[in-house]
């Protein structure tokens, strides 16, 4: 495998080396057998012209249409226009100054061609692409090369087109294919029928037919599949081998108390997670388990449950939130369901109950005092808070269980902060009700044990969801308001969410805006790449509604810039029935609860992503009403935004919509920080569409780990694994 970690610059030179370091992060030999084509087309198929988008780097198979070279008026110089099709669509290509390519470029030819594609006059082109002309004239070197095979296609870059790139690769084969080592095991290769990886490198890149590419990637799916998992079969073991203090319910204790006193009783699907939750807290490594419920299944009384259990066993539990508004609203709601229990040592608290301490970045000295002493003392068995929670004078007791509510808001890195302040490593419980990419797979390579609550308790209502498509449709948004006023005339609330707060709101010069408010949504999230009005903000909105639509009722804001106690006096007053609509930014995405709200209309709902936007509609239906929320855009109908959106009105399933924003926004790297997105660390396996293959390679993974846990017998295996694990990922993993 040495000969693999040469530098590109002896295979290539500097110039060209350089190049493939700076665009594509190629640096090594390896590195670029590895690079696989994005896709292969065959001579005679021409690329669909009306699918490229706009900025992105394009390599198109097309047939020149026509040419014409156009002298500049007024001035020396001249454009060759070129235009391709695929037979369907057209696509410009434009030369400054290069006549003589006139001699190249004749109508009838096929070609491949290379570039950013831009906009000019609203029709889209290639300026000065880069391309290779195929012809089939005896002696024609594209001739030659491509006869009979298919062309691979490369992920690419401006100054290195896909066909350069493949020249580079072509390179590497044949100097190095015989240097290419074998991670997988033979027995593991023979039982899956899978070929030796040399000979799917080979086919990878130069594959004769669809039967050979499809050979090749197989077996690469299994390499990406395998090596993972035992990655990850090596950190189980690590983390089994890590002590935690068994934490097992205590009968006669707080949480029988509790459920002695619950006004209603537990759905199957909560008695069910929490025995599995119960039997990970009674074992004596650390628990790491995903709670996934849908909005409102009750998985806050679960935490509370397990906390609870914590509680008795002599330890204290910690419950994480991302903003000030959900950790309040947790402690009132923890606080009313405990009543006595929660105010131990008090006059009127219960014997045998706890005190539930609350810790925010903006508490007062003495309150803040009182809650560190607790804390520390271990007189508070459950504390509710903020990032401030992670804050090194924090200190426990004996703390036993953390809990992180909204699992997407916080890292790996803060997580681990607040598990370092336990004396033995806690059990840690992540709640989501739609989890990020990576989280869904991870769940799919089996390395979160999951809980899945997809149960509604008695009582709570469906909600239905419409987009509103604003421009299309302007008398839509209209209704809109008029159905906001009909819910309110009812004796119902509802909400209206903007994506921005508004900009005469900016923070006074030199105070940054508290991490402990991430509400704020990129206004290009979710956009396509058109030109854009700037997203609409809160302030101005609920003027606007206040003077307009909604003229008469009570309208009210909420946004993370206001102060605490303002926020706090606005909550109480909207769970109070003082205010009929509250237009708020995502500070009321997660854990608010006010059961009178029916309706919500979230503006510009292309800006939000799907995880936000299930969140956000979370907020109504908390009652006996039927909860209504209406998804406002002006973007298109045949938009990817528009599709994101008709998802979310299609389905309730928050681990669906879960899976529909992996397919977008891909996994992220699985071993790494990077939650979603272009950094995927997976080339070849999907892991929607190879689910199979992904857990038949972790049983095959957990057997081999468990027999060889250093991989003594398997060097080229742990090889693969050095290669795949750098520091960054290492790190995060042993963290994780």
């Amino acid at each position: 495998m040495g000969a693999l970690d040469e530098p590109l610059k002896e295979l290539v030179g500097d110039r060209t080396a350089k190049v493939l370091a700076d665009g594509l992060k190629l640096r090594t030999v390896g590195d670029l057998l590895h690079h696989y084509p994005r896709r292969y087309v065959e001579r005679g198929q021409l690329t669909s012209l009306d699918e490229l988008e706009v900025d992105e780097h394009v390599t198109v198979l097309a047939r020149i249409e026509k040419v014409t070279l156009i002298p500049f008026r007024g001035r020396k110089g001249d454009r060759l226009e070129v235009v391709v099709t695929d037979g369907r669509s057209k696509l410009s290509l434009v030369f400054f100054n290069q006549g003589w390519r006139q001699k190249d470029l004749r109508p009838g030819q096929q070609g491949l061609f290379a570039g950013k594609v831009g906009l000019f006059n609203r029709t889209r082109q290639l300026a000065s692409p880069d391309y290779q002309l195929i012809d089939d004239e005896e002696g024609s070197s594209a001739a030659r090369q491509f006869a009979g095979r298919l062309i691979p296609v490369y992920p690419a870059s401006a100054q290195m087109p896909s066909w350069k790139l493949a020249l580079c690769v072509e390179m590497a084969l044949t100097k190095h294919l015989s240097d290419v080592g074998e991670p997988l095991p033979a027995d593991l290769r023979a039982e899956h029928g899978l070929i030796p990886l040399p000979e799917a490198l080979e086919l990878i890149h130069r594959p004769r037919d669809q039967a050979e590419k499809e050979r090749a990637q197989a077996r690469l799916r299994w390499d990406e599949a395998f090596v993972l998992q035992v990655a990850l079969a090596q950190r189980r073991a690590a983390d089994s081998a890590l002590p935690a203090v068994p934490r097992r319910p205590v009968p006669g204790g707080v949480l029988d108390a509790f459920d002695e006193r619950l006004p209603f009783t537990l759905t199957d699907g909560q008695r069910k997670v929490c025995a599995e939750i119960f039997a990970d807290l009674a074992t004596e490594h650390p628990m790491h388990r995903l709670l996934q419920g849908e909005v409102g299944s009750g998985k806050t009384l679960v935490a509370l449950r397990a906390m609870l259990t914590v509680v008795d066993s002599g330890g204290q539990a910690v419950l994480l939130a991302p903003t000030e508004v959900l950790a309040q609203q947790h402690h009132r709601s923890i606080v009313e369901m405990m009543g006595d229990l929660a105010e131990a040592g008090m006059i009127g608290g219960s014997e045998i109950g706890t005190r539930v301490a609350l810790l925010t970045g903006s508490m007062g000295a003495a309150a803040r005092r009182g809650a560190l002493l607790d804390m520390a003392s271990g007189k508070a068995g459950i504390t509710i808070g903020t990032h401030a929670l992670i804050e090194e004078r924090v200190q426990f007791a004996d703390l036993g269980l953390v809990v992180v509510d909204e699992q997407h808001r916080f890292g790996v890195e803060q997580r681990d902060a607040l598990r370092a302040k336990g004396e033995q490593p806690p059990h840690l419980l992540v709640m989501t009700a739609t989890p990020i990419p990576r989280t869904v797979a991870m769940t799919v390579f089996g390395d979160l044990e999951t809980s899945v609550l997809d149960q509604l308790p008695s009582g709570r209502s469906p909600i239905s969801t419409h987009v509103v498509p604003a421009l299309e449709k302007p008398n839509f948004l209209v209704r809109a308001w008029e159905r906001v006023r009909e819910e309110v005339g009812k004796g119902h609330q509802a909400y209206v969410v903007c994506p921005r707060i508004g900009d005469e709101e900016e923070p006074p010069k030199g105070k940054k805006k508290r991490r402990e408010e991430p509400e704020e949504v990129d206004a290009g999230a979710g956009a396509d790449s058109e030109e854009r009005r700037p997203p609409l903000a809160v302030v101005e909105t609920a003027e606007k509604l206040a003077k307009g639509p909604l003229a008469g009722l009570r309208v009210e804001v909420l946004h993370g810039r206001l102060a605490p106690e303002a926020k706090d006096e606005v909550m109480r007053r909207f769970a109070a029935g003082e205010v009929d609509v509250l237009v708020a930014t995502t500070v009321i995405e997660v854990g608010v609860n006010v059961p009178n709200s029916t309706v919500m209309v979230i503006m510009d709902a292309d800006r939000f992503g799907v995880s936000q936007l299930h969140q956000l509609r979370g907020r109504v239906g908390r009652g006996s009403a039927p909860g209504l929320c209406l998804l406002v855009s002006d973007m298109p109908a045949a938009s990817a935004a528009r599709a994101r959106l008709d998802a979310v009105a299609g389905t309730l399933d928050g681990f669906a919509l879960s899976r529909i924003d992996l397919e977008q926004r891909r996994e992220g790297d699985v071993l790494g920080q990077a939650q979603s997105g272009v950094k995927s660390s997976l080339k070849v396996l999907s892991v929607l569409e190879d689910e199979e293959v992904i857990a038949t390679a972790r049983a095959e993974a957990t057997r081999l780990v468990a027999a060889d846990p250093a991989l003594e017998a398997h060097p080229e295996l742990r090889t693969a694994l050095e290669s795949l694990l750098d520091e960054d990922r290492a790190e995060y993993l042993e963290k994780g």
